[in-house]
């Protein structure tokens, strides 16, 4: 610039201002050489630029080392200024040396101190992300390794990009220590990315299980109903087993365990356990394959020992209880029901799942027996002779007996008089004296009871018993005790709107009707009052009593009127006898007797006027 000003001064000066070296060519330098002119220089700029790369922020080059100091290698990547990249980034690699190439990004083409910023690190995370993105879209199995714990999973360094394994993605089976994983190398496949903030998610977990289902459609593949395979136990479970076929898992189902019953398939069989099973079905679409276990051995129907036959004695465990009966198992397999009808000779209904237990042994005799359909019926009751062929000799009519209450119903109460033999006391043959609701008010199940034989039904197997028949029937001597008309003390026990049962001497109870409730006072009876009634009805055939509290005060006043109206015409009576007297000793009137006989008459008619207001 200095240059530029100082020849346009000298071109400004006349000749004769011109001084010494005025002539001097500055167009020339030392080496005689002429210097471009401004349009020579532009291209020649331009030409120089072209020799260097066109680079924009972000992109990834390859670069050569062109040069190490103490902290940065300096990267050549045909800019026209050379690069500095950390030797911090290089601390993944065992050596760094001059003319090594390396692949940078370009973070800055000029950073505040004019230099050309490049980093390998980032260069590093661009190029693992780009390549996990093609391992997403692919599918393909990429290698990583764990380098920390995380809440909820392990980070996996991908490339040199940080990656997340979820724990529930780590294996097929959950994983509790994730401590054991870090440090390990492993196979992953990428299950989610975002590319928003560059995140990845990866699983281990969908490699195995892609390798369990290619080994699950190679072994399906093969399979044919019947086939025998060894496998493992894998997990017991309540309702069978899954058995691992090495790579496939089938389903031992409990039923197919063993031909006997058993409660749980542990009883059997143990995790770990080796054992043949026999392929019972599978299907290919759903990859389900069901296994059974029994089906290796003779069905054990089929080796029933002859000496089992109809009318033979056997003993076998209740291994099922149902309302109809109960099965016992005579061998393993080999079932036969005890029907409800089986169990006693009673006729009373009886609960099979009151009288049998889970696991007791019965005796009992073979009623029916089916080989090819495999069934059996059990009797328990014909161990013993029929009770009720000989009832009449150990419980005549009118014998008394002591029983326990077996059940009781809205209209009775069963009586067991023994194994066998009962019979049902009405709830009409409870009390002579008191009517009962329920039967439950009188008694209990399990308690005992003293009853009478009031009839026998052999056919129908039945037994009309009695309780109140111990005794004779008071209502003979309750007749004369309880005439219509008494009066009698009664306690109100209770009360609706039809009326109230008040309780009488001896335990009697009585109906007095609501409209005999009304007291004196004009209110009503309530319960637990103690008052006077009259008994009004007294039925001995239907043993009813029927009172009236209002009779009680109504007969008092009754009474009391009847009283005064007798009083009154026995005055009335009174004094026309002492006028008939009167008249018979007067034989003539005289002045001071008509007087007398006046007075006499007024009287009468005043009686007779307080006789008619009475009436």
């Amino acid at each position: 610039m200095e240059e530029n000003q100082i020849v346009n001064q000298t071109e400004g000066l006349t000749e004769q201002q011109a001084g010494a070296h005025d002539d001097f060519d500055w167009s020339v330098d030392k080496r005689n050489v002429s210097a471009y002119s401004n349009a020579e220089q532009e291209e020649m700029e331009k030409l120089y630029e072209g020799t260097f790369k066109d680079i924009t922020e972000s992109e990834l080059l390859t670069g050569q080392i062109v040069g190490l100091t103490k902290t940065d290698a300096i990267i050549n990547i045909g800019f026209k200024s050379d690069g500095l990249v950390s030797l911090n980034e290089f601390r993944d690699l065992d050596e760094v040396k001059v003319g090594d190439e390396v692949e940078v990004m370009v973070v800055e083409k000029e950073d505040r101190n004019g230099h050309l910023h490049l980093s390998r690190r980032q260069a590093r995370q661009s190029r693992a992300w780009l390549k996990i993105v093609e391992y997403y879209k692919t599918g393909d199995v990429v290698t990583g390794t764990i380098t920390s714990k995380t809440k909820g999973g392990l980070i996996v360094d991908v490339y040199g990009l940080e990656t997340f394994l979820p724990g529930s993605q780590i294996d097929v089976k959950p994983v509790t220590d994730y401590d054991q994983y870090v440090g390990k190398t492993m196979d992953f496949k990428v299950v989610k990315i975002n590319e928003a903030i560059r995140n990845a998610v990866v699983s281990h977990k969908a490699l195995i299980e892609s390798d369990i289902e290619q080994q699950r459609s190679e072994i399906i593949g093969k399979l044919e109903k019947g086939q025998v395979l060894e496998g493992t136990v894998k997990n017991v479970t309540d309702f069978g087993a899954f058995i691992d076929l090495g790579g496939v898992d089938g389903l031992l189902y409990i039923t197919d365990i063993s031909w006997g019953r058993i409660n749980h398939p542990s009883e059997v069989l143990e995790n770990g356990q080796s054992l043949n099973v026999a392929v019972l079905d599978f299907d290919d679409e759903k990859k389900r394959i069901s296994l059974g276990l029994k089906q290796l051995t003779e069905h054990p129907w089929e080796s029933l020992s002859a000496d089992i036959t109809e009318g033979s004695k056997v003993k076998g465990k209740v291994v099922n209880i149902e309302d109809y009966g109960a099965f016992l198992e005579i061998l393993p397999g080999v079932e036969g029901l005890v029907h409800v009808s089986e169990i006693t000779w009673s006729s009373q209904p009886i609960n099979a799942k009151e009288f049998f237990t889970m696991g007791d042994e019965y005796e009992a005799v073979v009623v029916t027996l089916d080989k090819e359909e495999r069934k059996m019926s059990l009797s328990i009751k014909q161990l013993t002779e029929d009770p009720w062929e000989t009832i009449e000799n150990r419980f005549p009519i009118d014998s008394k007996h002591k029983g326990i209450v077996k059940n009781i119903t809205p209209y009775g109460v069963f009586v067991e008089l023994e194994t066998g033999i009962g019979g049902m006391i009405h709830i009409s043959d409870l009390s002579w004296i008191k009517r009962y609701n329920h039967p439950n008010e009188f008694t209990k199940v399990g308690e005992e009871i003293d009853v009478v034989i009031l009839s026998i039904d052999k056919e129908t197997r039945k037994l009309a018993l009695g309780h109140k028949q111990l005794e004779e029937d008071p209502w003979n001597t309750f007749e004369s005790v309880f005439p219509i008309g008494s009066s009698h003390e009664g306690l109100v026990t209770k009360r609706d709107d039809k009326g109230a049962i008040v309780q009488l001497q001896y335990g009697l109870e009585a109906f007095a009707p609501a409209r005999h409730l009304r007291k004196e006072d004009g209110g009503n009876v309530e319960v637990e009052e103690t008052l006077p009634f009259i008994i009004i009805e007294f039925d001995r055939n239907d043993k009813r009593i029927m009172v009236s509290h209002s009779r009680v005060w109504e007969k008092v006043k009754a009474d009391e009127k009847a009283a005064e109206q007798k009083e009154a015409a026995a005055h009335a009576e009174n004094t026309k006898k002492a006028m008939k007297n009167v008249q018979s000793k007067v034989e003539k009137a005289t002045l001071g007797d008509l007087g007398a006989l006046a007075e006499i008459k007024e009287k009468m008619k005043k009686a007779e006027g307080d006789d008619k207001a009475d009436k």
